[in-house]
């Protein structure tokens, strides 16, 4: 959740309470499923004599607006509710029909905040008499489906800090959200009721009760904030033990720009290129050297601190800051050294190492010839910005600037392997990929993003040699 500079959330209509009892969720559940199963009885009655082209084209219309109705009726729930689908339209592409993914996606943080007395209530309950040391601004300054985010002075010393309020009740309403939300799927006939989904629900479980323990990501972000406390590319906000608990989260305000503003659309290239840099080594780093990701790919989760000219003539630069350790995911070594292997194999572009790193896998290893061949080809794909360009003659010439940097933005690196993953599913019968895979090919595709908006062109050996 961005801890950032840009006007606070005072435009957005505010609420008094969230649904976070049982009863009041599984009322408006139970509301959503009434009028899907009217809306289902509807549509097969009024289809019945039409042909099966017709009926076909408008079972599909019909299962759009289906799943956007889902989608519209979950964001009014907000909570882990909200969560849930964002996390199943991020990593659930491969469980998930296209329809509900796309509607999953529109659910989003920019929702009501809660109001400040509600606000105040639960950090009085948290901080009893030391909230009488804050100095708190009642007008949120980002909002998240899990919390709000207030900026606050410690009075006795000036600190600028902000406060991460976890929403009353969430916490406790985790697992009922899980099984509401399965229950709507399955009523709304959209989701094959498969043990893929129910792995992947199991899985959401795991990362939303971590999530939601700020005490563990208090740790995280204290692990971070030491790793790069001496590089001076990013900024790790610090945390305040004082003022947190397992609900409540206060570390210093670090005040940048986002990723889509203009002020960093207007540097010069060569900073934009060193940002962009920056952004792709710390998930080097993350995989490769600390075995341990932040699994969401969210822009919200990074500003940018903009050195004015001066500064910069100077050298001062500018930095990345990273926000939000919530959603961080350990890596174990058999697949830390796959991933080794594939990254050395793509450097080189080699398809015969690629295939043998591929090896030592479960899922890999149940492949045929032919499958495994066709996923080699989507891995010499993805790993096109991390390979040599002198033993990578696949990659495109328009990819390429005069110093032999990858222009992330004319790739189209994301459409071609979209195409080149389709093939290889289509090729066999597609199992399930491990979810670790998952996690970090999202991540990839959130880099691919912001790196595409700033316009970044990156040096693939600065990236991959430390690790060769």
């Amino acid at each position: 959740m961005a801890n950032e500079s840009s006007k606070p959330s005072n435009n957005k209509q505010s609420i008094d309470n969230l649904k976070t009892s049982g009863f009041e969720r599984r009322l408006s559940i139970a509301k959503t499923s009434l009028n899907i199963g009217r809306r289902w009885a509807g549509n097969s009655v009024s289809g019945m004599f039409l042909d099966k082209k017709t009926r076909t084209a408008r079972n599909q219309v019909f299962m759009e607006a289906q799943a956007n109705y889902v989608a519209e009726e979950l964001g009014k729930l907000k909570g882990s509710v909200v969560k849930i689908g964002q996390m199943l339209s991020l990593y659930g592409e491969h469980v998930l029909p296209p329809e509900i993914t796309r509607a999953l996606q529109t659910l989003n943080n920019d929702t009501a905040t809660l109001t400040w007395p509600r606000i105040e209530q639960t950090l009085q309950r948290i901080l009893g008499d030391k909230l009488n040391e804050l100095e708190i601004d009642p007008v949120p300054i980002g909002t998240a489906s899990l919390a709000q985010v207030h900026r606050a002075t410690v009075i006795a010393t000036g600190e600028q800090v902000v406060l991460k309020v976890q929403y009353p009740g969430v916490a406790d309403a985790i697992d009922s959200d899980l099984a509401l939300f399965k229950r709507l799927l399955k009523v709304s006939n959209i989701v094959p009721q498969t043990r893929s989904l129910d792995t992947w629900f199991e899985e959401i479980r795991d990362l939303l009760h971590n999530e939601v323990d700020y005490k563990v990501e208090a740790a995280t972000t204290e692990r971070f904030y030491d790793r790069l406390l001496d590089d001076p590319r990013y900024i790790v906000p610090k945390i305040n033990r004082t003022y947190s608990s397992k609900r409540l989260l206060c570390m210093s305000y670090e005040p940048g720009v986002s990723v889509v503003s203009e002020a960093l659309s207007s540097l010069p290239h060569e900073r934009r290129n060193a940002i962009g840099q920056a952004a792709i080594e710390i998930m080097m780093q993350e995989i490769f050297v600390w075995g341990e990701m932040q699994t969401d790919p969210n822009f919200g989760n990074y500003l940018v601190r903009i050195s004015d000219d001066d500064d910069y003539s100077n050298g001062e630069i500018d930095k990345l800051i990273l926000l939000d350790f919530g959603a961080i995911r350990q890596f174990d070594n058999t697949l830390l050294t796959i991933a080794h292997g594939l990254l050395r194999a793509g450097y080189y572009h080699d398809r015969k190492a690629m295939t043998i790193a591929m090896t030592g896998y479960d899922f890999f290893d149940s492949m045929n010839d032919k499958v495994c061949n066709d996923v080699a080809s989507l891995f010499l794909l993805a790993t096109e910005p991390f390979s040599n360009p002198e033993t990578n003659p696949a990659i495109p010439i328009n990819c390429l600037d005069d110093q032999q940097r990858y222009i992330w933005a004319g790739s189209k690196l994301h459409s071609r392997l979209s195409a080149t993953a389709s093939r290889a599913m289509q090729s066999f019968e597609f199992n399930l990929p491990p979810k670790e895979f998952m996690f970090i090919s999202r991540k990839f595709i959130g880099a691919y993003t912001f790196l595409t908006v700033i316009d970044a062109h990156t040096d693939s050996n600065t990236l991959v040699k430390p690790f060769l």
